[in-house]
């Protein structure tokens, strides 16, 4: 039985162990095809710790795809849960009334950033709260075009699909995309996207981006034309991407410049990921929406978009849904919030990145095939290259050393191209990421000496 406090992992068969197996190849069967990344075969859960079912514990370095922030089962989100679901599970609030879904909307316009009214769009997903941004942001402006970022991700969903540009997989035969959306490229201070060799200094970067936005609006993209401009604050599926600091600020500044809707998606950066509830505060800027969902309910599906009541529907029927705003879902939201910030959980995701960061660092100064250590809060990540003088990335290798991690009991998740990301619960203990870091140093040695 695991308690969470445990603060090594234990492997003690192969990976998947023998009751492992048969569950993959049942779930190879009748599941539809997806994003599977290890054969890790949970059975119970607590805190930062997992146990799979052949009785292996390890550390869960990806909270869930950046879902359980509060770490896996957190008593105060189950009894949450377990009160709701005795009293009503469901009533759909999009056409009736209850307490919970507006209590739960009040604090959400409460700790989001931006000193205007708010109103609340629920949904179950990310992708869902991306769909229904969309849609506000056209419905409110009667304008079409919609910009978002190269290397972004926004879902999966047809619309959310026409903003997503972090893999040609997602869109590969899904073709035709949502039409009227544009691509920009991404400040990213790591890998020049201007096709230009070295680097530049963070502000001529944010100067050549939203130059070349300019460029668009001039020559092909009429900006009183467009609705909205999508970005993740920090870009999650497409590397951990960290902007320069001026870079949403300028955004800001474009957006209001041509009356554009700024939509700012923290479904991967949100509820203290970063060190700050949301991601956008480190850079001083306020969006006019929000969109989260994955941590917002510690593993109750739950999505939302957080808005400028300006730009409401105001007419019944423009949009809705029937189960966003589930009433077990918005009590575990409830929940969630306050453990994070009754336990301090966003003070601890800056206090134990440091420690994190500073580790993955001097594995940058002491291994040839880190190229890269970057990140906020608890959302760290590493490029993994051939060599630091080519950079030219080395995503096999990136595997490999995630496929030794976990046989040592280190779960972790790439992203990017060639890049590992670590998003442990921001409950973990500073000797808990000791032992996680230790574990992908023996990884990252092993594969380093293998050049």
């Amino acid at each position: 039985m695991i308690t969470g406090k445990e603060e090594r992992p234990r492997v003690l068969t192969d990976l998947p162990g023998p009751e492992g197996k048969k569950i993959v190849v049942d779930d190879e069967k009748y599941l539809a095809t997806t994003t599977k990344a290890a054969p890790a075969v949970v059975k119970d859960a607590k805190g930062v710790v997992f146990e799979d079912v052949d009785g292996n514990v390890f550390f869960d370095f990806t909270s869930g795809v950046g879902v359980v922030n509060t770490g896996h089962c957190h008593p105060s989100v189950v009894n949450a849960i377990r009160e709701q679901a005795g009293k009503v599970i469901h009533f759909a609030g999009t056409d009736f009334y209850y307490n919970v879904q507006v209590k739960l909307a009040k604090r959400l316009t409460e700790i989001t950033p931006g000193a205007f009214e708010k109103k609340v769009y629920y949904g179950n997903s990310g992708a869902e709260a991306v769909e229904a941004a969309i849609k506000l942001a056209r419905w409110s402006t009667k304008r079409k075009f919609i910009l978002a970022f190269m290397g972004a991700f926004h879902g999966r969903t047809m619309g959310a699909l026409g903003l997503t540009a972090s893999k040609i997989i997602h869109k590969q035969s899904f073709f035709p995309w949502m039409p009227g959306v544009v691509h920009a490229p991404y400040p990213n201070p790591y890998r020049n996207v201007f096709g230009i060799d070295g680097y530049e200094e963070p502000e001529e970067l944010v100067n050549r981006v939203i130059g070349y936005i300019e460029e668009m609006f001039k020559r092909y993209v009429p900006p009183d034309e467009v609705a909205a401009i999508f970005v993740e604050s920090l870009q999650g599926e497409g590397g951990y991407i960290v902007p320069p600091s001026t870079f949403l600020k300028e955004l800001r500044k474009l957006a209001d410049e041509y009356g554009i809707i700024l939509v700012d998606d923290e479904i991967q950066s949100g509820f203290g990921r970063t060190g700050k509830m949301f991601a956008i505060e480190h850079f001083g800027t306020e969006p006019d929406v929000l969109t989260m969902a994955k941590a917002m309910a510690s593993g109750i599906p739950i999505g939302a978009a957080v808005f400028n009541a300006k730009y409401d529907f105001g007419v019944k029927g423009a949009h809705s849904t029937t189960f966003g705003g589930n009433l077990v879902a918005c009590a575990a939201s409830l929940a969630t919030i306050d453990v994070i910030e009754k336990e301090n959980l966003v003070e601890n995701a800056a206090k134990q990145g440091e420690i994190m960061h500073k580790r993955l660092k001097e594995m940058q100064e002491k291994y040839e095939i880190v190229g890269d250590a970057r990140g906020l809060g608890l959302m760290q990540a590493t490029e993994i290259v051939k060599s630091k003088d080519s950079k030219e990335i080395a995503p096999k290798m990136r595997d490999e050393i995630v496929d030794r991690a976990l046989r040592k009991g280190l779960l972790l998740l790439s992203c990017g191209e060639s890049a590992i990301r670590y998003i442990p619960p921001l409950s973990i203990t500073k000797e808990q990421v000791e032992a996680g870091m230790d574990i992908l140093e023996e990884a990252i040695k092993e594969v380093n000496s293998n050049l």
